[in-house]
């Protein structure tokens, strides 16, 4: 399939806006974690209290989480409740299922599962992700088994490759790809190689950069980028 690539001065403005269709539409998103969507969330907070509807009939999941309390400032849960469902605590805000990462890796991919299957295995409307400097996206990491898992919706992961060295759990490569929208948001020139490998006009799918293997399996992927982060394609 082919890679829509938009380059932004303000890549986050425009992955709020298409979370916040997403959103209005009541449908299933899938959210991620880091710093990067940090401004993306807080936007798409305000946005969501400008409307102030219920937005109930909306679920938001997790493409991955680390193994800490939901308090820990290393969660991505306590992320998207510091930025989004914070400022909708007074209006019926939508369903979050979070990755209890607090169980540790194996038993929190399991509850997860089970909680997807039990849900109907949604497809989900819109699924944000981000990439790392080595290539990862959600918690599957160069190399590791993780990436070769095909039956499986959810896996723990023992070993991180890269900062915070905390076990995860992640959505498998067939779970991500099972989404109607895929959307990376890809931000600073650290990222700028991992962006030509995984995305650029040469990349192929590679273990070695697992964001490279979501391209071909994706029905719609759209990499939200901005100058720096760029720079090499």
């Amino acid at each position: 399939m082919s890679v829509e690539i938009e380059i932004l001065e303000d890549p986050a403005r425009a992955c709020a806006a298409m979370l916040l269709g997403a959103v209005l539409d009541g449908g299933d998103v899938v959210l991620t974690g880091g710093s990067t969507p940090r401004p993306a969330y807080e936007e798409l907070g305000h946005a969501l209290r400008a409307v102030g509807r219920d937005f109930g009939e909306t679920t938001f999941w997790f493409g991955d989480d680390r193994c800490v309390p939901p308090e820990d400032e290393r969660s991505n849960y306590r992320l998207v409740k510091e930025t989004l469902l914070d400022p909708l605590a007074d209006l019926p805000a939508p369903a979050v299922k979070r990755i209890h990462g607090e169980l540790g890796p194996q038993a929190a991919a399991e509850a997860y599962e089970r909680e997807l299957r039990e849900a109907g295995e949604p497809e989900f409307d819109v699924l944000l992700l981000g990439l790392g400097p080595d290539g990862h996206t959600a918690s599957l990491f160069p190399d590791q088994p993780s990436l070769n898992e095909r039956s499986r919706l959810v896996v723990g992961v023992e070993h991180a490759g890269l900062e915070p060295f905390v076990p995860r759990v992640s959505l498998t490569l067939p779970a991500l790809a099972s989404a109607r929208q895929i959307v990376f948001l890809v931000t600073g020139e650290s990222k700028a190689d991992a962006v030509a490998a995984a995305f650029g006009p040469d990349a192929k799918p590679d273990p070695h950069v697992p964001a490279s293997m979501l391209v071909p399996l994706a029905k719609e992927l759209t990499v939200l980028l901005d100058p720096p982060a760029a720079r090499r394609l």
